[in-house]
């Protein structure tokens, strides 16, 4: 009977599923616990920002709390700003002869106003004069969203709407698909404030996925010693969970953390064996880092079998002399590869049988130690386009090898 820390820990990965446990001596059963909350589950492609303007202090207590801090006020109102600083860290604006102000004087944003075809000229005109333009459209139209979202899309100019309620906001932020950068969320009903809250939640959930891929095992090979980095997290992993990680940047390996309890080793929820120090990992805003560059407070992407991502903290990075083994994999004709370090509790996320088809996995997959891997196994992968240069992806022919 195969010893259990070589067998593959089977976790499903649909979305809502509890944390689970290996039993220790129970073979493949798994032992649900209470799911950790992860926390810090912002978008890494998109982050669409929401400042305040209300005079009460429920939809203050309601925004601060969801991580909106940003308020507006007015030379009226401007005492309320004072007596809120007291309560809790906030970040006052004030609005003045249509320039938004922050307490040192310096201009934040211009307010422009739309009544009509004409006011969409003039705050066309106002591309390049300030950091930010708060477009108010009085008569309130969608075509008016899309034609300002369209004049400022290749612009450096960064684009709000001010919006009466959560709907409005909504439009605002799916008008052309792009949407506005931001709005200013005008209203004294702190209903309004959970409502736009779960959206941009959920958007951002649906949004913060990459394909992942279903690649099939050509080659393992034990190789030499190695330095190899193991990375450990300021966040708990769940299972499913790891880092994406490759030889080559054009094709990262989901290599699993040390979440799962076996009986070799207590679950290490933290930690990512990762692979040696020369090796790419994906870091936000689409780019890649070296293993070996990685310091306390650097961000990954950590991401689940369903390509669900969310940005994780690195606490500290251990650089170690380990053996290695050589994973090579093939995809549509194309061989990726990567070096482990030769161990029972580092593992790959290899994918249901029955989610072979399309290339894509899903649902319940399985953490697989590599010491366990062999010609015909199925992990996951994440493809990228084209070389890269200091992490950001380029346009240029590179041999690989």
């Amino acid at each position: 009977m195969m010893p259990l820390g070589l067998m593959p820990h089977k976790f499903s990965c649909k979305s809502g599923a509890n944390m689970a446990m290996l039993l220790p001596g129970e073979g493949r059963k798994i032992r649900p616990v209470q799911a950790l909350d992860s926390g810090g589950r912002a978008s890494v492609k998109l982050e669409k920002k929401v400042w305040v303007w209300t005079q009460n202090k429920d939809v203050m207590t309601a925004s601060v709390e969801r991580g909106w801090n940003t308020f507006i006020f007015t030379s009226e109102t401007e005492s309320l700003a004072t007596a809120w600083q007291a309560l809790s860290t906030i970040r006052p604006l004030i609005l003045r002869d249509k320039v938004f102000r922050d307490p040192e004087g310096n201009a934040i944003a211009l307010l422009g106003q739309v009544t009509s075809g004409l006011g969409q000229e003039d705050v066309k005109a106002l591309v390049g004069q300030s950091e930010t333009v708060v477009m108010s459209a009085l008569d309130w139209q969608i075509i008016t969203a899309e034609n300002m979202v369209a004049a400022f899309q290749d612009t450096s100019t960064t684009l709000f709407a001010t919006a009466a309620n959560a709907k409005e906001a909504r439009l605002y932020f799916e008008a052309l698909e792009k949407g506005t950068d931001g709005v200013v969320l005008q209203t004294e009903d702190p209903a309004e404030v959970f409502s736009l809250k779960a959206y941009l939640a959920s958007r951002s959930e649906e949004e913060n996925r990459i394909s992942l891929r279903v690649a099939t095992v050509v080659k393992v090979e034990a190789t030499g010693m190695g330095d190899r980095v193991c990375v450990d997290l300021c966040n708990i992993m769940n299972p499913g969970e790891g880092l994406l990680v490759g030889s080559f940047a054009r094709g990262l390996f989901l290599v699993h953390s040390e979440c799962l309890t076996t009986d070799y080793v207590a679950s290490r929820p933290f930690r990512v064996n990762a692979g040696p120090v020369h090796a790419y990992v994906a870091v936000p805003g689409g780019r890649t880092s070296y293993l070996c560059e990685l310091r306390s407070g650097t961000e990954v992407v950590a991401v689940n079998a369903e390509g669900k991502t969310r940005p994780v903290t690195v606490g500290r990075v251990k650089i170690e002399s380990r053996p290695l083994m050589l994973v090579e994999v093939e995809f549509e004709g194309t061989t990726y590869s990567l070096f482990l370090q030769n161990a029972e509790t580092v593992c790959l996320v290899s994918p249901s049988t029955s989610d072979g088809q399309n290339g894509q996995g899903r649902g319940e997959a399985a953490a697989l130690p590599v010491t366990r891997l062999k010609a015909g196994d199925k992990v996951l992968i994440g493809l990228q386009g084209g070389a890269r240069h200091t992490g950001l992806q380029i346009d240029e022919f590179i041999l690989e090898k």
